[in-house]
């Protein structure tokens, strides 16, 4: 039997690393898997070595403050896999934890195949690290066609997937009239995946909504949350007096209630595509503590945080970072698009003519499961 471990390190990779393995899991289901992942993984029957929770982490400073913590699972988790001794390690995203724990099983066992989903962003900084990857990786899977130039340069396997969040999925629909109200508008929240991200972000998001209340009366703010975070927004939204805020984590009921937005305000990250495809305007939001922010001003060599704008070097989608990124200036850009349509239609048409250059020509879980599965046979 053919197997494969898969390793993540937060919400998202585990979100990615499932759309893979589910057509895994339809072409062959004699494979046989184990993980470092979350719910997604978990629900298709894969059970994680440890709590996806105890790796997640943000920023410099946490990595920092937490290294030993991190090196002991990292040291675990290979532990794990060369005792699992699959064919493919398959590690997504997360580079920090995915590729320290894919460099050390290569090294101990040369014979497992090594693959990466969703490249290190070297286009941001530290392009170096390419040649670094080459003595480690066997296969890397790219969610932007532009990133080939960095790894044909060092003449890495690579091949582009196209981003999965950008596929259309047909799901069952669900009524939604017990959660939605006719005569209220969607404005949907994104504050992040990592604890972290969720503790800097709700309270501006809470006072943002807190603003618009005193001025309008025909709104419902949904909050996006996944499976691990939803109970840390929803406590924290049970201590305001919010009575238009709802907390939702079913994927299902957060993509249809996405589609009926007439706006959303994201942090910086993937999901800002998502919303994109769903034709949904926007404004991009992040923040970081000071010592962070000031480390990855030093670093980085890009002006935007959002993919959309980084790809055509220009702001398509508002971007308010750091000092930016409170409560009165998210007020006045959500406002003042919402007030002026056109400028709404302008976005989501230039984000649309950007999702065509990076949307796979199939589907992004079937070009990497076929590179999954062409490396187990070979």
């Amino acid at each position: 039997m053919k197997k494969i471990f898969i390793v993540t390190g937060e919400p998202s990779g585990d979100k990615l690393a499932s759309k893979v393995i589910s057509k895994l899991q339809k072409n062959d289901p004699n494979i046989q898997y184990s993980c470092v992942g979350g719910s997604h993984l978990k629900s298709l029957g894969i059970k994680s070595i440890f709590d996806l929770k105890e790796i997640t982490y943000i920023g410099f400073t946490s990595v920092f403050l937490n290294i030993f913590k991190i090196k002991r699972k990292i040291n675990n988790t290979v532990k794990e896999i060369i005792k699992f001794n699959p064919d493919i390690l398959f590690s997504v995203d997360s580079p920090d934890f995915t590729l320290r724990v894919a460099k050390k099983v290569k090294k101990l066992n040369n014979k497992i195949k090594t693959v990466h989903y969703v490249a290190p962003q070297v286009w941001v900084w530290r392009e170096g690290r390419v040649k670094k990857f080459k003595k480690f990786l066997d296969h890397i899977l790219l969610l932007f066609d532009f990133e080939k130039k960095y790894f044909d340069k060092e003449n890495i396997p690579n091949t582009f997937v196209g981003h999965p969040l950008l596929e259309l999925e047909t799901k069952n629909k669900i009524d939604l009239s017990s959660i939605i109200s006719n005569d209220k508008k969607i404005i949907s929240l994104f504050c992040g995946s990592r604890s972290s991200e969720v503790n800097l972000l709700l309270p501006i998001l809470i006072d943002f909504i807190n603003m618009m209340n005193t001025k309008f009366n025909n709104f419902t703010f949904f909050f996006h949350a996944t499976d691990e975070n939803k109970n840390l927004i929803s406590e924290k939204i049970d201590y305001t007096n919010l009575k238009n805020a709802e907390v939702i984590s079913d994927e299902n009921i957060k993509k249809q209630i996405l589609n009926k937005s007439i706006f959303a305000v994201s942090k910086s990250g993937t999901v800002s595509l998502e919303i994109c495809n769903a034709k949904v305007p926007s404004i991009i939001i992040y923040k970081m503590n000071f010592l962070n922010f000031l480390i990855v001003k030093m670093l980085v060599k890009i002006k935007f945080a959002n993919i959309i704008n980084i790809i055509n070097n220009k702001e398509i989608i508002p971007e308010l970072i750091q000092k930016e990124c409170n409560a009165k200036e998210i007020y006045n850009s959500v406002v003042y698009l919402l007030k002026n349509p056109q400028l709404m239609k302008k976005q989501i048409n230039d984000c649309e003519k950007t999702l065509i250059r990076i949307r796979s020509k199939t589907s992004s879980s079937d070009e990497a499961s076929s590179v999954l599965i062409n490396l187990l046979i070979g």
